[in-house]
């Protein structure tokens, strides 16, 4: 699995509370979850998502286990998120909706175009290549299918 995309950078200890708000979350409408994530951090940031990669701090996705938060990214166009570290089950969350995690201490600024392969473990940011622990051959399966359902689908 493979993509690119502009850098949105973000601080450290993202929960998911912030990813997307628990009043957001009477209704099943993506679009809505879409539209405001990240709302109570920065309400400019969801319109920049569509086609981003996400460059955070460490522990993003720690909070509730909402499952919501992984796939009001992916709703909101986010291509990939990169963090040195995750909380385990906003990892497992994101992996089952097919939006691809990169285990990484990148640094880099709003804009950096980015490029990944998670297959062969590198990120490219500006231009320059980092090398990174790639997951695990199933969970690239599971992200090559498109998430946890279409695996199975394909996999009866």
């Amino acid at each position: 699995m493979q993509g690119e995309g502009l850098a949105v950078c973000l601080p450290a200890d993202i929960d998911t509370d912030l990813v997307i708000a628990g009043r957001y979350l009477r209704t099943k409408d993506r679009s809505i979850w879409a539209a405001h994530v990240f709302e109570d951090l920065d309400p400019t940031i969801a319109p920049r998502l569509k086609g981003s990669v996400i460059v955070a701090g460490k522990n993003f996705g720690c909070g509730s286990s909402r499952e919501q938060a992984t796939v009001a990214l992916r709703e909101a166009g986010v291509v990939a998120v990169i963090a040195p570290t995750f909380a385990r089950i906003f990892f497992r969350n994101a992996i089952n909706v097919g939006l691809p995690l990169i285990e990484s201490d990148l640094k880099c600024s709003d804009g950096t175009k980015i490029a990944f392969n998670i297959r062969d473990g590198w990120v490219d940011a500006a231009g320059k290549r980092y090398s990174v622990r790639p997951l695990s051959p199933r969970m690239q399966e599971i992200l090559a299918a498109g998430g946890l359902v279409e695996y199975w689908r394909a996999h009866p």
